[in-house]
């Protein structure tokens, strides 16, 4: 007796290995699924601006950081005595004016380098609704907290974000030809726009990224159903945290397990492997350390990490 429904998934090619480079962009979840690169020692860069919910501010920074447009005094804020940016996450923000501008122009670089030498570039898109700044008429990544009466909220029409993921992939493909772009929805619900809200946000990010098919004339994106994988497969709370919002570590595990038979070169799973048991002993926490078995222990884990660096060696631990 079947139970569930499942996604229909099958391996691509160019697939990612411990040579290949990644980007991470996005929402949380794409935090969630570099959580999980870094643990298996994978290369990749996670939102060097943060979390970031909308594909118009992903679009936006991916513009400054190819047009090399460094930021300034005109781009950050001053509020309750905490210097800010609009077009980016809280986590950047400093008492320190020099500072911010520092960090933001520190992560704009990194970016710019990640998207020049990325083999593998993954979006995580996680709303089309949007809070547009009253002031200064433009779309912001993050309020900042700042009062609701500064900030209309609107709905991304499909063609406003079509037109956004074509900018997007058609600038990536202008200094990055090779590389590889993976959309995927983020399967966290935003529920605080409402129900139906999120229902209507998610389909437009769907209708959009689908109408990439067609769209792109050259190298066409690809697109991982972490998502449907959710709303589908995992249709259980139990899959989800107590916040009920956010996927739990076991609904993460899976869908990065589905991932894995997409998307990693199977030739990766040994290493995989031998990684996982590193880790695990890195984590150790010995009842004696002084014990002649816990020097044992230490001494041929230091021998299977110097086996993993002489064949990788950018690997770190």
């Amino acid at each position: 007796m079947k139970l569930q429904t499942e996604i229909e998934l099958r391996p691509e090619e160019n697939q990612i290995d411990y040579s290949s480079k990644i980007l991470l962009l996005g929402s949380c979840f794409s935090e969630n699924i570099g959580a999980k690169f870094d643990y298996y020692k994978f290369q990749n860069l996670q939102n060097p601006f943060g979390v970031i919910f909308n594909p118009i501010s992903i679009e936006k920074l991916i513009a400054r950081a190819i047009e090399n447009n460094r930021f300034s005094d005109r781009d950050i804020f001053q509020h309750n005595g905490i210097w800010k940016c609009f077009e980016v996450h809280s986590e950047l923000s400093s008492l320190d004016k020099y500072e911010i501008l520092e960090n933001l122009n520190s992560a704009l670089q990194n970016l710019q380098e990640s998207l020049l030498t990325s083999s593998h570039i993954i979006f995580t898109f996680g709303t089309s609704w949007v809070s547009r700044n009253t002031e200064k008429d433009e779309i912001v990544a993050n309020c900042h907290k700042l009062p609701q009466k500064d900030f209309n909220k609107e709905l991304l029409s499909i063609k406003r974000i079509s037109e956004s993921l074509i900018n997007t992939a058609e600038r990536i493909s202008a200094i990055n030809p090779n590389a590889i772009v993976i959309n995927t929805i983020s399967p966290v619900r935003h529920i605080k726009d409402g129900f139906t809200e999120n229902s209507l946000s998610k389909a437009h990010l769907i209708s959009a990224i689908n109408g990439l098919k067609s769209s792109l004339v050259y190298r066409k994106p690809y697109y991982f159903p972490s998502y449907e994988i959710m709303m589908d497969e995992l249709r259980d709370y139990r899959y989800y945290s107590e916040d009920l919002i956010h996927p739990n570590k076991t609904a993460i595990e899976i869908i990065w397990e589905k991932f894995l038979k997409v998307w990693i070169d199977p030739e990766t799973k040994f290493i995989q492997k031998e990684i996982a048991s590193i880790q695990i002993g890195l984590f150790h926490k010995p009842f004696n350390p002084e014990s002649v078995e816990h020097h044992k222990f230490q001494e041929k884990l230091q021998q299977k990490i110097s086996s993993i660096k002489e064949q990788f060696p950018h690997i770190k631990f």
